[in-house]
């Protein structure tokens, strides 16, 4: 598999998908996640990355990929889920966890797994990432996983804000009920 996805990527995403997949592992043993599906979804979280607008579009419509209205004019977001598509159809994967981590990965989602949540914060703390407080969030990472998404979510808005590009509503609506989740939790004890 790791063969065949290295003849899809270009060297400089088949290595972003190696750090995710290393830092992945790791967070996987830190909160006792489903390793085999942490490693799958890390493994393949990109392979739908490197089409460029032309391509990504053309393979969306040729194959029915259903996209929402804002992947649809942003198409660097719908490679979640042509990516999903591609690690059913190309890689064989049938399990629904595994296809929503790769679905989601970049702009999260309301009620994520364990798995989910780590794939998405691989993608953000790899080794390779280098944006002002990474490191912050590195370290969160493995010590509270709520609150490094949270952080994540946040640091996300921030930067799609100041890069005066459509928010993905997923995103918002993914924060709002992680932040939900932790006061309540809060206020549980």
């Amino acid at each position: 598999m790791s063969e065949k996805l290295k003849g899809m990527l270009s060297h400089k995403r088949y290595k972003h998908t190696m750090g995710v997949l290393s830092v992945a592992r790791r967070l996987a043993e830190r909160y006792n996640a489903d390793l085999e599906k942490v490693e799958l979804s890390a493994l393949l979280h990109d392979c739908g990355k490197d089409m460029d607008s032309a391509e990504m579009h053309e393979y969306v419509s040729r194959n029915d990929i259903k996209l929402d209205d804002i992947e649809a004019r942003q198409l660097e977001l719908a490679h979640g889920a042509v990516g999903a598509y591609l690690a059913m159809t190309e890689f064989g994967v049938a399990d629904s966890e595994v296809l929503s981590a790769i679905r989601f990965h970049t702009t999260g989602k309301i009620d994520m797994t364990n798995v989910e949540k780590i794939v998405y914060l691989a993608d953000f703390i790899e080794e390779g990432r280098k944006y002002p407080g990474v490191q912050t969030l590195r370290e969160l990472s493995f010590e509270d996983l709520d609150s490094a998404i949270l952080l994540s979510f946040d640091n996300t808005i921030r930067h799609v804000i100041s890069q005066k590009k459509i928010l993905h509503t997923r995103t918002v609506e993914a924060r709002n009920f992680i932040l939900e989740q932790m006061e309540n939790m809060r206020g549980a004890k």
